[in-house]
């Protein structure tokens, strides 16, 4: 599915793959396999500048976010390491940002899983989320140009495609790829960046929402309402619209727990709702 020129700059998209993996051995295939891990070297590029640590992480995180590794997924910095053919210290790298996403737990005298999805933790992200990317899209409204319009109305043409043909690992890509331009064209990418491990839990939910809970045309038309209030320069239409979406999650969460009770912790509500 390709993107718009414009927004092909996303540093985490889930449709980037490197061109460029370096091969693994044949015993690295075999310990691959004896624990069952999915084949990410894709995601590795040596050639690229970016650390080594952080492609892993990247990694790692897509996977668990798309269900290649199910909750209770035992992993280990030896067999990740043999994976991707590098030391340990990168692949230890990843997973303390990894267990600090809350994604990963470690289980002392047992080992490092992949951690089910905590309700609560869902709620806070969306609630820190909103408070965000309401205030990016109100200056958004203000100072957004003409050119950066035309490429959020490009981007919304892809995920139509994308919805048409059921890829939903191409709508995911183009839906971030959506918030991402919006901070920039306020020029603030770290208002998207500080929001990457916040929202975790909330993309694993979403990925699970997807097309049955939450309909793709549904996040279409609220995209388009944001867009909508971005094009007409009006800031309390594009918050407005922006909150509605960002609030969608909540609709969705509590039958998404209930379809996949192996995914999810047990909910432990907070003091003073963060869903209102």
């Amino acid at each position: 599915m390709p993107t718009s020129n414009h927004l092909a700059e996303l540093p985490s998209s889930s449709a980037a793959a490197s061109s460029a993996p370096r091969k693994r051995g044949r015993a690295a295939a075999q310990a691959n396999a004896r624990v069952g891990l999915p084949d990410l070297t894709a995601h590795l590029s040596f050639d690229s500048h970016e650390p080594i640590g952080k492609q892993i992480f990247r990694a790692l995180r897509e996977a668990i976010f798309v269900g290649q590794m199910v909750p209770g997924t035992p992993l280990s910095e030896k067999e990740v390491s043999d994976m991707f053919q590098v030391s340990r210290q990168p692949v230890r790298e990843a997973f303390i940002k990894l267990v600090e996403a809350g994604v990963l737990q470690v289980l002392p005298q047992r080992g490092t899983f992949v951690k089910r999805i905590s309700p609560r933790r869902v709620r806070e992200g969306r609630f820190i989320r909103e408070a965000i990317e309401t205030a990016v899209v109100r200056k958004a409204a203000v100072s957004i140009t003409d050119e950066q319009l035309q490429a959020l109305a490009e981007n919304l043409r892809e995920q139509k495609l994308a919805a048409k043909a059921n890829d939903t690992a191409a709508f995911l890509a183009l839906d971030e790829a959506f918030h991402y331009a919006i901070a920039r064209a306020i020029d603030c990418t770290a208002a998207w960046e500080t929001i990457q491990d916040i929202k975790a839990q909330m993309d694993r939910v979403r990925y699970l929402s997807l097309p049955d809970v939450s309909p793709l045309d549904l996040l279409i038309r609220q995209h388009a309402k944001i867009l909508a209030g971005l094009r007409a320069h009006d800031p309390t239409a594009a918050e407005d619209a922006m909150r509605r979406h960002l609030r969608e999650i909540l609709v969705s969460l509590g039958p998404i727990a209930e379809r996949n009770p192996a995914w999810f912790e047990a909910d432990e509500p907070e003091r003073v709702p963060l869903s209102s």
